[in-house]
């Protein structure tokens, strides 16, 4: 009996499962995270068995990565978000050398070789003004939906400039620049000017090398990636399901190491 592959990403906002046979993608899912991620895991390995018409039973090697990958209790192995990450860019865009990965909690740089093998990275830190997180602070702020931002903000006729890269400092600045009477589309575009510069720093310290990719949360905001790309002066290439990288280059890993 053929094994099937499966990749696990347990996230802090989302988690995410691809399943794999013979390099083939043949079902992916992606759910919130919630605060039991022994229980997500087990929603997810549920979704993909629906996906694919398999039973429970059926022998699925399975590869786990993220933040909470240790509370996947079915996974034969663990693996590291960055190894994932690279493994899954790699494989959609083999000309990618220079990744980041715009996510909930931080951000995260990666420069990587023609075979996916990670050469540097960097972390943002904890502080959520370089991740996805204050575009959910900021929709909040708006009382507009997450997906709104981006074509809201590339309307932008006048783009208001934040002065500071703080969550806290620009969460508080926006309310102020609101009651001065900036407009939403103006507000969002220097959020994502001010974003797009936290990103860029982080590739520019790894080594911008083209091709350039955008993964994660943030790159699915039009505005955000219109912002760093504004900055570099390129074009910068996004996965059409930019949250599904780690879990699909996971996914690719189980099937390298299942057993014949």
């Amino acid at each position: 009996m053929s094994v099937y592959a499966a990749g696990i990403d347990i996230g802090s906002a989302f988690s995410k499962g691809v399943i794999f046979k013979n390099k083939q993608t043949l079902g992916f899912c992606c759910i919130p995270s919630g605060g039991d991620y022994r229980a997500t895991a087990e929603k997810i390995k549920k979704e993909l068995l629906s996906k694919t018409g398999l039973s429970s039973p059926a022998p699925i090697f399975t590869v786990a990565t993220g933040l909470g990958a240790k509370m996947v209790g079915f996974a034969d192995v663990i693996r590291t978000e960055l190894s994932c990450h690279a493994r899954g860019i790699i494989t959609i865009f083999p000309s990618v050398r220079t990744v980041v990965d715009i996510g909930d909690s931080y951000s995260r740089a990666l420069r990587i070789d023609e075979h996916g093998h990670l050469l540097k990275f960097l972390l943002s830190g904890k502080c959520a003004g370089g991740s996805a997180r204050i575009l959910k602070k900021i929709a909040k702020i708006l009382q507009v939906k997450l997906e709104e931002l981006g074509p809201l903000s590339l309307r932008s006729q006048k783009q208001v400039d934040f002065n500071t890269n703080c969550a806290v400092f620009a969460e508080s600045e926006a309310v102020s620049r609101i009651a001065e009477g900036a407009s939403k589309e103006d507000l969002l575009a220097g959020i994502h000017r001010a974003l797009a510069a936290q990103v860029n720093n982080l590739a520019e310290r790894v080594g911008i090398e083209k091709d350039y990719a955008l993964v994660g949360g943030g790159a699915k905001d039009e505005g955000l990636v219109k912002a760093v790309e504004l900055m570099n002066g390129f074009n910068l290439v996004v996965p059409s399901e930019p949250l599904l990288t780690a879990a699909l280059g996971a996914a690719i890993l189980a099937e390298e190491m299942a057993p014949a």
